[in-house]
């Protein structure tokens, strides 16, 4: 007879009302890269049958709550037990310097500030932890600190794994949330990068410079009175000929407007930047559209 220890009884895992369920109803769980490249990460560490059983979970809505803090996540899952098992996953939250390092390179690119100011999470936001040296996502099995108050003996088990999958699914709903649990909030990442580029802006206009001697010539070519060019005066000048102009859609939209916020007064009921904002839409649209034309014909 097989020794006690080796005996395993299957059991099923009592049904949840209301838990948390995965969208995914089969493949693979996480819509965004962000989402997809942390189950990717936790894939990599080959847990084996263990998270196959944790997506089990997760899509039958046998979670029952997680509650995302800096540094931690803690959630309930409902198992074969009366009680559900109280589950935790702990990542180091990044240091101040190391925050330090990773605001100066999000914000010494335009692009970076302008989405995250926007509410955008930039699909490579790790090259700028990266080249800090830091990692924004686990890079290992052993910097995931994880705990299940269920009887398995292994780590992590199919209730962590489930915790897991669902909170790639948070990560679709909020991106932010993942420098939350590196130990910084959505507002606070907004307010340093809207500091950092403000002193960096003071600095450079209090820096000492040489003045520029500026050398005026005297006007050689006597302007034409207005009277005497009537007839002219809507004609472009032989100057614009060498002038190209090619217009396409800018990388962000409406850049500069997420980077300085909100304007100081409204219109209205309107802030002044959100009616720029639809401003620059219909003048971009019109000039892309008139570019498209203009390179048909000249077809």
């Amino acid at each position: 007879m097989s020794p006690y220890w080796m005996y395993y009884e299957k059991t099923s895992p009592k049904e949840v009302k209301n838990g948390l369920k995965a969208k995914s109803k089969r493949g693979s769980i996480g819509e965004t890269w962000w989402s997809k490249r942390f189950v990717g990460v936790l894939e990599s560490f080959n847990l084996g049958a263990r998270l196959t059983r944790g997506r089990s979970y997760a899509r039958k809505g046998q979670v029952i709550s997680i509650d995302i803090k800096p540094g931690i996540v803690r959630a309930q899952v409902q198992g074969s037990f009366a009680k559900p098992y109280d589950v935790s996953i702990k990542l180091l939250p990044l240091s101040s310097e190391e925050w330090e390092r990773a605001i100066a390179a999000m914000a010494s690119k335009a692009v970076f500030s302008a989405r995250l100011l926007s509410g955008e999470m930039p699909q490579t936001i790790e090259e700028a932890f990266s080249d800090c040296g830091i990692s924004l996502f686990p890079r290992k099995g052993a910097d995931l600190e994880t705990d299940c108050s269920c009887p398995d003996w292994s780590n992590p088990c199919k209730h962590i794994a489930a915790v897991y999958y669902l909170l790639a699914e948070q990560f679709d709903r909020d991106p932010f949330l993942i420098f939350k649990l590196r130990g910084k909030s959505q507002e606070e990442i907004v307010e340093a990068l809207r500091s950092f580029r403000s002193s960096q802006a003071e600095g450079e206009s209090k820096s000492p410079s040489s003045p520029v001697p500026i050398s005026v010539s005297p006007v050689e070519d006597k302007v034409r009175p207005l009277e005497e060019c009537l007839d002219c005066f809507w004609q472009k000048g032989s100057e614009l000929d060498l002038l190209e102009i090619n217009p396409r859609s800018p990388m962000v939209e409406s850049a500069i407007l997420k980077i300085l916020g909100d304007a100081p007064f409204s219109i209205g009921r309107d802030n002044l930047a959100a009616l720029l904002k639809q401003a620059y839409e219909i003048a971009g649209k019109a000039a892309l559209h008139r570019a498209e034309r203009g390179s048909e014909d000249n077809e």
